[in-house]
């Protein structure tokens, strides 16, 4: 029964995310917060929606090879419940195939699609008869179309990375999109060392382990819910990906400087800055709506950062009151196609969406240039994976401002490609970094 509950949970889910474009961390947390689920239902519910999210492509090839009708034909609740079978079928061990298959059969009527039982019935059982096999489109003949079924990303997506970054780095970047995501903490350097705060986890009830390349930051494996730990509550850490951590560490804030971050909800890398200050001098947080400033005020106030000053502020509109800072941290909107594995619904938006972006980047990035002092730095980062938005937005800047040059930086080679030109690309890795993109800029001396 509460398995049955947990898959019309998931279902639910998965239509709202077809029907109305919800964000799927946000549709999952409201969710599970509603839903009367014991923990271990709540894994499963986690578990079905974002694998479904994750691999909907593959999952619809299927469905067109085993189903008499064309998938654009079949009802969109009724495509979700085949996609839940499906995946259980050919993803989950840990589910038999006469449950998953009679799960769905079960959840067809449940949702109130009777005369539906026998079609989703037939599909499910005509693949298991056929041995669980997909037929992927020919790997030298129809090698795009391949790569989008296999990895389940759409087409357009497979030949922009093709054209971008080559063959094996796009499978590598394929491939690192799909599973879950490691989960990083940033440790609160100015209230507990990295040592004690392990040791201080683990004696929590958590599964976590020291970063092996950077000091500050732990691993959390799980075991328990994070935002339910003292130490959190206590503000010893916060959860930050290694990409962002490292990006403070590019901009390399000091103590007692005046550091601007134009766009910063929900805040972690001014918190990052103040914590390499060592929580002294000035950070001024900024973003578009109060709801978001807020988000960084709180933050701030869990962790005991009182160097942080937010101000509402369009980031493409100039304030005279903020210039003169000594660095400049400009992590756009972006089209967020470096953290894919955290939030599978990206890769489904329309190229036609993302259009607009870089020259909106462009001109957040040249406003939050006037702002620079003289021989100050300006950092621009985007957590997307395209030369569009990364590199051809520094490069057009770079040619019509030339009070500013790129400036090397260092990055462990693990990690990132480029940073010797002041301008890196740090790829997404199974149990690494997102991808991101980081440029440092430094403004001649007048």
């Amino acid at each position: 029964m509460r398995e049955k509950t947990a898959r019309r949970t998931a279902w639910e889910l998965l239509l709202k995310t077809e029907q109305d474009g919800a964000f799927s961390n946000l549709a999952l947390d409201a969710a599970l917060t509603k839903a009367n689920l014991e923990q271990r239902d709540k894994s499963f519910v986690s578990a079905l929606y974002y694998g479904v999210l994750e691999r909907k492509i593959t999952l619809d090839f299927v469905v067109s090879s085993y189903s008499d009708r064309p998938v654009n034909k079949i009802s969109i609740d009724i495509l979700c419940v085949l996609r839940l079978g499906l995946y259980q079928l050919l993803y989950m061990n840990t589910v038999p195939d006469s449950a998953a298959v009679n799960e769905s059969v079960k959840l067809t009527e449940n949702i109130g699609k009777k005369s539906a039982k026998g079609f989703v019935n037939a599909v499910l059982r005509h693949f298991i008869r056929d041995g669980k096999k997909i037929s992927y489109p020919d790997r030298e003949q129809k090698n795009v179309s391949f790569l989008s079924v296999y990895y389940s990303c759409p087409e357009w997506l497979v030949k922009q990375w093709l054209n971008d970054y080559g063959l094996s780095r796009t499978e590598q970047i394929l491939s690192a999109s799909l599973g879950r995501p490691p989960v990083t903490l940033r440790v609160n350097t100015i209230k507990i060392s990295s040592a004690k705060l392990l040791q201080k986890l683990t004696l929590e009830g958590a599964s976590v382990k020291p970063h092996p390349l950077i000091s500050e930051c732990i691993i959390f494996l799980g075991g328990c819910s994070i935002e339910m730990l003292p130490s959190y509550r206590e503000g010893l850490f916060f959860v930050q990906d290694i990409a962002s951590q490292l990006c403070c560490k590019v901009l390399a804030p000091q103590n007692g400087e005046s550091i601007l971050d134009v766009c910063a909800a929900p805040g972690g890398k001014s918190f990052s800055c103040a914590l390499m200050m060592k929580n002294m001098g000035k950070i001024i947080s900024c973003d578009l709506y109060p709801k978001r400033t807020r988000l960084v005020e709180q933050g701030a106030d869990r962790l005991g950062l009182s160097v942080i000053q937010t101000a509402v502020a369009n980031a493409k509109e100039f304030h005279e009151a903020f210039t003169g800072a000594d660095r400049v941290l400009c992590d756009v909107p972006c089209s967020g196609l470096g953290v894919i594995r955290r939030k599978p619904e990206i890769k489904y938006k329309a190229p036609e969406e993302l259009k607009e972006l870089p020259d909106i980047q462009y001109q957040i990035l040249c406003n939050a240039s006037k702002y620079v002092r003289s021989g100050g730095t300006l950092l621009y980062s985007t957590c997307s994976l395209s030369k569009q938005e990364n590199e051809q937005v520094v490069l057009r800047f770079l040619n019509e401002h030339r009070e500013f040059a790129a400036k090397p930086f260092s990055l462990p080679d693990s990690i990132a490609e480029g940073y010797e030109t002041g301008i890196a690309t740090l790829f997404p890795q199974p149990d690494g970094s997102d991808g991101f993109f980081i440029a440092l800029l430094q403004k001649q001396k007048s």
